[in-house]
């Protein structure tokens, strides 16, 4: 039985999904400090040039090698500049079954990007790989991420409660943990019969395999 995902790239009209390289580390460093990927994600908090390396080089990669899942560095087809991440985890390979988590870099949060990652990795995931279901979880008050979900297809399944941590700033510019509840999404293929499109530019996808890289929890995160 397979229990890792191919070294993949997946191509959509707008983007490149590929593994993280070292030359992606400055622009990851800068995203991973902005004030809603620090409010939503439990990465650390300040997010250092070592940290950065460290998830690029090493961290990234063993998703896949170690069979946890993939992550997959989302840059803009035209200019190659980063525009987020797309990490599978928690990766069931009896049930065919992973959960998503996602960020997008704050330039490029506007534009359908992180909808038009998710789903083209859902595609890849359903059709190329074989899955049965794929899950999401935001925070309650992540509405941001929560119309991600809804776009692509998603349907809201319930709430955990008070099932995670997430970070508040304080009046004098700090941040704080406080409890918040989840919200749990499930996708599975036949969803996907009712997505026109996706929720970005274009409905091609192209998938390919690369011939020849301790993850953040980020089940709830922004687009």
């Amino acid at each position: 039985m397979t229990t890792t995902f191919p070294d993949v790239t997946i191509s959509t009209d707008r983007l490149v999904l590929r593994p993280f390289e070292v030359d992606d580390v400055s622009a990851l460093v800068e995203m991973m400090n902005d004030e809603h990927v620090i409010a939503w994600s439990g990465a650390p908090h300040p997010y250092t040039r070592a940290h950065g390396h460290r998830w690029a080089i090493r961290e990234s990669h063993a998703e896949r090698t170690e069979g946890r899942g993939i992550v997959l560095a989302v840059t803009e087809f035209l200019t190659h500049r980063l525009v987020g991440f797309v990490r599978l985890t928690n990766t069931d390979w009896r049930t065919l079954t992973t959960e998503v988590g996602y960020v997008t870099a704050p330039w490029a949060r506007g534009e359908g990007y992180a909808g038009e990652a998710v789903l083209a990795v859902a595609q890849w995931l359903f059709r190329d790989r074989g899955f049965e279901r794929l899950e999401l979880r935001t925070a309650a008050d992540n509405t941001a991420s929560q119309q991600v979900a809804q776009k692509i297809g998603c349907i809201s399944e319930g709430v955990l409660r008070n099932a995670c941590i997430v970070r508040a700033q304080t009046s004098a510019g700090g941040w704080i943990e406080t409890r918040s509840d989840l919200i749990v999404w499930g996708l599975v293929p036949e969803d996907l019969d009712d997505v026109d499109g996706h929720p970005g530019h274009g409905d091609q996808y192209a998938f390919g395999q690369r011939a020849d890289a301790s993850g953040y929890p980020v089940g709830a995160d922004w687009s």
